[in-house]
């Protein structure tokens, strides 16, 4: 088993204890092997083990990796910003987005979603801490844009994406993490059909899946850190 199949294995063994202490099912998390910068070997190597999700942030090195790839029964996550000149690249070759915090951004996928592609799948992500500097909805924002995107034919929204700013403990993280649930529950609250928590990464998944997280994006723990 190589390194990589490895730590998988161990990531999982995470999120299944952090799971039984939540008094929820391991099946009820999903883990997005975050693959940015490593390359193909390693994506076949986690994908020996059954790992069948990975995310990408950089469109340049993720296209390529994904047309080499085009083989491989795996989804596809865009996780990084998406700039109004590269939507049409995220729009045919990933099957999920992360990222969406503005309308025009989201109207562009779904006008250039190919018709011969299932909707793509798209979570609103959100900015809990309200800096300035990271990308994200504010929660009072959450609903208005969460309605506007439900209703395009080219997409699907499934839910809300958050990275909160390292916290100091355990605590303190999910009180961050519980705070991105709760705009989650008012969307579902006011109608919307969602069923995607992404928050939690590897150094704090244990919080997140204890606030509800449905999906954690984890990279370092699996591929070792990035040059």
């Amino acid at each position: 088993m190589t390194t990589i199949e490895a730590n998988i294995q161990t990531v999982r063994g995470r999120i299944a204890a952090a799971c039984r202490r939540s008094g929820r099912s391991p099946e009820s998390v999903q883990l997005l092997a975050v693959s940015k910068t490593f390359g193909v070997e390693a994506v076949r190597q986690a994908f020996g083990v059954g790992q069948c999700a990975f995310g990408e942030s950089y469109l340049q090195e993720a296209v390529p990796k994904i047309r080499l790839l085009q083989g491989l029964p795996v989804q596809w996550h865009c996780i990084g910003p998406i700039q109004s000149n590269k939507t049409r690249l995220v729009a045919e070759h990933f099957d999920w987005a992360h990222t969406l915090d503005r309308f025009k951004i989201a109207q562009r996928l779904s006008e250039q979603r190919p018709a011969h592609l299932p909707p793509l799948q798209v979570c609103i992500q959100l900015n809990i801490d309200g800096a300035a500097t990271k990308s994200g909805v504010t929660p009072s924002e959450a609903l208005q844009l969460a309605r506007q995107v439900a209703g395009l034919p080219g997409l699907r929204l499934r839910g809300i994406m958050g990275i909160p700013d390292p916290a100091i403990d355990f605590v303190a993280a999910c009180a961050l993490f519980t705070g991105i649930r709760e705009v989650f529950e008012s969307l579902k609250q006011a109608g919307l059909e969602l069923d995607t928590l992404s928050m939690g990464m590897s150094a704090d998944l244990e919080a997140a899946i204890e606030c509800g997280s449905t999906l954690v994006r984890v990279g370092s723990a699996i591929f070792g850190a990035r040059a």
